[in-house]
C-alpha cells in the first residue's frame, strides 16, 4: 500500500493537464469485435520497467473520469510489479473528457474495441510477452473489463488473460459470457455501482467460478483512491458518494498483485 500512497503524492506534484506522467505516448487503431464498433484511433500511454523485456503487459481502462492523476498513480503501481502498462484514452478521441454525468456519450460496450485495438498493438512490440496480458479498469473501467471479457468478443484469443474490475457496473443481462479469469472488488455502500448487482451477476455466470468476487462491507464508491471524501454528480444531477477506505483498499491491492501474478507470471 505504501507504495501506492507514494506514487498519488508525485502524481499530484507532476501531473499537469491530464496527462499521466512519466509515460510515452502511443497511438494505436481502434478494431471492431462483435457489436463493439472501432471508433477513433486510440491515444494511449505506455508505463514501461527498467529493462529491455519482455514483460507481461496490463491494460488500464481508465474510470469515467478519464485519464487522470489516478491513471498516472496505477501505471506507476503495475510498473513497480514488473507489468508493463497501456493506459488507452477512450474519451479524447470521441471528443468528450469525461462521461461520470453523461454515461452514454461513451459506453463500456464502445471501450471493447479499443482494448482490442490495445491487444493488436501489445502483440507487435518485442518487449510484451505474448499471450500473457491483463487488463484492470476502476468503475468504467470496471465495466469496460467486464464487457472486454465477455466470450462473444474473443478477446482471450488475442492475449488477453486476466481481468481486475474495481467497482464496475455489474449488468447480469449483457454480461453472463465472462470466458476470462475476472478479480471482480466492490464496496457494499457503494451507491453509484451497486454490489448486489454484482451477486445477482456472479451468480447466473455461463462458466461458474471464472469471477472471483470480494465484497468490503464498509466501502463506498472509489474506495482505493486516497483523496478526501466527496459527493459527485452522476446521470440526472444525482449525488454519489466516493471514499477512500483503509481495509479495503490494501486488501484489494494485494489481491490484485496476487491475480496478476497468478495469470500472468
Amino acid at each position: 500500500m505504501a507504495g501506492l500512497l507514494k506514487a498519488l503524492a508525485f502524481c499530484l506534484l507532476t501531473l499537469a493537464f491530464g496527462e499521466p506522467a512519466w509515460a510515452q505516448s502511443v497511438n494505436f487503431p481502434s478494431v471492431t469485435v462483435g457489436n463493439s464498433q472501432a471508433g477513433p484511433e486510440v491515444k494511449g500511454w505506455i508505463y514501461k520497467p527498467s529493462g529491455n523485456g519482455p514483460f507481461p503487459a496490463i491494460i488500464l481502462a481508465h474510470s469515467c473520469a478519464g485519464t487522470n492523476a489516478h491513471t498516472d498513480v496505477w501505471g506507476k503501481l503495475l510498473v513497480s510489479w514488473g507489468y508493463l502498462v497501456l493506459a488507452p484514452d477512450s474519451f479524447g478521441p470521441r471528443g468528450t473528457r469525461a462521461v461520470c454525468s453523461t454515461p452514454g456519450v461513451v459506453t463500456p460496450n464502445m471501450r471493447v474495441a479499443d482494448i482490442a485495438g490495445a491487444l493488436d498493438y501489445l502483440a507487435t512490440r518485442p518487449d510484451v510477452v505474448k499471450g500473457k496480458i491483463g487488463i484492470i479498469g476502476h468503475s468504467h473501467g470496471g465495466s469496460t473489463v467486464l464487457r472486454s471479457t465477455q466470450e462473444t468478443f474473443g478477446l482471450a484469443q488475442r492475449g488477453l488473460a486476466a481481468g481486475v474490475a474495481y467497482y464496475p457496473g455489474c449488468n447480469a443481462r449483457f454480461d453472463r459470457g465472462v470466458d476470462v479469469p475476472v478479480l471482480l472488488l466492490a464496496g457494499d455502500k457503494d451507491d453509484w455501482t451497486p454490489a448486489d448487482r454484482c451477486r445477482t451477476l456472479v451468480s447466473s455466470l455461463s462458466r461458474a467460478g471464472i469471477i472471483e468476487a470480494v465484497y468490503y462491507p464498509n466501502a463506498y464508491h472509489s474506495f482505493d483512491s486516497k483523496v478526501a471524501d466527496r459527493n459527485v454528480p452522476g446521470a440526472a444531477g444525482k449525488q454519489h458518494h466516493l471514499a477512500y477506505d483503509t481495509v479495503a483498499a490494501p486488501d484489494a491491492e494485494a489481491r490484485t498483485k496476487a491475480f496478476f501474478a497468478k495469470y500472468l507470471r
